[in-house]
């Protein structure tokens, strides 16, 4: 299964107000493992950018000023997610932005029912803890230590890192994992242990090989380590 973990980055929160993407970032999974395939815009919002938004993602007009525009990029980013589903750490803000662009060249928008909203994931895994993409780095042990500033690419590729924790770590599972699920902070020995058999297997060695075996054991003196055994 192809999925896209994505992000953006705006001028702002709300689209019908006049805030733009001005920077589209997204990693490919396959399989639930990423392949290396990635997709990184930075796009010309035609606007000016509001202080409090350069303050979180450090894109300023200068930078902005000699990007393409979203309708000269549109086609090459819906050719790179394709049809998969799109995985979104607080998704209805960037399917907002995303549907608002496609909207404004008259493309059809994307379905809602697309997004695998990461977020909402956490809180119902997790309720009443943060569900910050940094709080989220902490639980699962990310080094998110690059993210002094918010980048679109930087964060989907953290995020591909926090979904597969999210849905049952970075290892497939396999349907080997016991039926009552690990704590949090349990270590694999303390998730499981084999029980005791309730009643032991019957021994298959008839009581020629039992006598045959201890013959020969015999022969060795103390020196085997087995003879020391229970």
């Amino acid at each position: 299964m192809r999925e896209i973990v994505l992000d953006t980055e705006t001028t702002g929160f709300e689209p019908d107000e006049g805030d733009r993407i001005v920077e589209i970032g997204a990693v490919e999974l396959v399989g639930h493992v990423p392949t290396g395939r990635t997709y990184h815009q930075y796009i010309n919002p035609q606007r000016a950018m509001p202080q409090a938004a350069f303050e979180v993602h450090g894109l300023g007009d200068d930078f902005l000023r000699d990007k393409p525009l979203f309708s000269a990029v549109a086609g090459e980013f819906l050719e790179f997610i394709g049809d998969a589903p799109l995985v979104i750490h607080n998704a209805a803000f960037d399917m907002k932005f995303i549907n608002a662009e496609l909207r404004w060249i008259g493309h059809s928008p994307l379905p809602a029912s697309r997004a695998i909203d990461t977020l909402a994931i956490a809180r119902r895994k997790f309720p009443g803890s943060p569900g910050s993409l940094d709080a989220l780095c902490r639980r699962f042990g990310i080094d998110n230590s690059s993210r002094t500033l918010h980048g679109a690419l930087l964060d989907s590729q953290i995020l591909a890192e926090v979904y597969l924790e999210l849905i049952g770590g970075r290892q497939p599972d396999f349907g080997l994992a016991p039926s009552e699920a690990a704590q949090p902070g349990d270590t694999p020995s303390e998730a499981w242990r084999p029980r005791p058999r309730p009643r032991p297997l019957r021994s298959r060695l008839t009581p020629e090989e039992a006598a045959a075996h201890d013959a020969f054991l015999s022969k060795l003196g103390d020196a085997p380590l087995w003879s020391k055994a229970d």
